[in-house]
């Protein structure tokens, strides 16, 4: 791109000075020059294209190059360097431009030489400069895009949490907090038919826009299967025979699906290489339910999976959750931890689903304050089901 300067001075013979000293450059179209004669003029053409580099005399008519300036630092654009000129020994008004933001200043006679290095200096300053502004164009339409994402994988998780119409036998309510804009967690539920329901938590290997598409594919592969699987290891088991048909680049998922019977409060499931569910009865007594010793979801294509079972009491609660709980640190580096979580939980017996899962986050939340760094280092997310003891079906 070529460097356009504007030179301001009512002596004519300036422009025909730069004209041939500069002829190689223009040539080149290195340099494209512009002249005004005064002020109002250089403002009039200013206003119509831009210029980087403007060499004003400071003694002119009718505006002269002190105000010029001025008027200049009003258009508030960094990438344009004045550069003044005034007689020899004028140093209040050269002192004066210099405090008003001038970027250099010459003295007549003019020292083309060193007027060259000056244009020169002032190019790489202004190159700087509209390099920076264009990296900050960027990571402006980076971050409109991580808001577009946000907004999109927010909507592809269910906020709808009553998945069985008229059915008030359990509740449910689930949340994500991603350490990021996008995050690989995620969370599911759908009913898969009449008396059963589909239970899905997830957290993908990473974190950030690969980890988020990730999740959505994941979720889109375990909605499909589900319909044609009644099994829950069977599902898993062929999710995972497509991820792994898949270039991964080494991100992994580890993933909890569980089918609730709503009549009997049985929960079937797998576990592909995630933190157990945790189960706490109406009493407080809790427990966490055991791992099917499976592996997580990507690794392997000819890995097994198998199911388990468990039962939620009338009045009892599943929390399933994301590392990003437990592994949260204090200011002390201390972990959140499955114990602190548990003892929450069982204080918070018969809560709600959302008051528990609120209170949970408000907790993790109170554990982490003092830390240096700001926010959640992983991804959070939780999903409640409460087995309710007035439900008609």
């Amino acid at each position: 791109m070529a460097l356009r300067i504007l030179s301001v001075d009512d002596e004519s013979d300036l422009e025909i000075l730069l004209s041939q000293y500069f002829r190689k450059k223009i040539r080149r179209g290195e340099y494209v020059f512009s002249f005004a004669h005064n002020g109002v003029e250089a403002l009039q053409m200013m206003l119509k294209e831009p210029f980087d580099i403007v060499l004003s005399d400071i003694n002119m008519p009718e505006m002269d190059g002190l105000t010029l300036l001025a008027r200049i630092n009003e258009m508030r654009n960094p990438a344009t360097k004045c550069i003044m000129v005034s007689a020899y020994g004028d140093m209040e008004n050269i002192r004066s431009a210099m405090n008003k933001g001038a970027f250099d200043f010459t003295t007549k006679p003019i020292n083309l030489e060193d007027l060259e290095h000056t244009i020169e200096k002032a190019a790489e300053e202004i190159d700087f400069i509209k390099r920076a502004y264009s990296e900050h164009a960027q990571l402006e339409q980076i971050y409109s895009d991580l808001h577009v994402a946000q907004e999109i994988q927010q909507t592809i998780l269910p906020k709808d949490f009553t998945p069985v119409p008229g059915d008030s036998s359990f509740s449910l309510y689930a949340a994500m907090k991603a350490a990021k804009y996008v995050g690989g967690d995620f969370y599911d539920f759908f009913s898969i038919d009449d008396g059963r329901l589909a239970l899905v938590i997830a957290d993908v290997s990473g974190k950030g826009v690969p980890a988020a598409i990730l999740m959505a594919i994941c979720r889109t592969m375990v909605r499909a299967v589900a319909a044609g699987e009644s099994s829950p290891s069977a599902c898993i088991g062929r999710v995972n025979r497509m991820l792994c048909g898949e270039n991964l680049n080494n991100m992994f998922v580890t993933l909890f699906y569980g089918i609730y019977d709503t009549v009997s409060g049985t929960l079937s499931y797998c576990n592909a290489g995630h933190n157990p569910p945790l189960l706490v009865r109406p009493d407080g007594q809790y427990e966490y339910i055991d791992p099917t010793g499976d592996i997580a979801l990507g690794v392997s294509a000819g890995a097994s999976y198998h199911h388990g079972h468990a039962v939620i009491p009338v009045s009892g609660t599943l929390l399933l959750y994301t590392d990003g709980v437990t592994e949260e640190c204090d200011a002390g580096g201390g972990l959140y931890g499955t114990h602190r979580l548990a003892e929450l939980c069982a204080s918070h017996a018969g809560y709600a689903p959302e008051e528990l899962i609120g209170s949970v986050l408000d907790d993790v939340e109170a554990f982490a304050s003092g830390k240096e760094t700001a926010g959640s280092s992983d991804d959070m997310t939780l999903l409640a089901l409460r087995r309710n003891r007035d439900g008609m079906r």
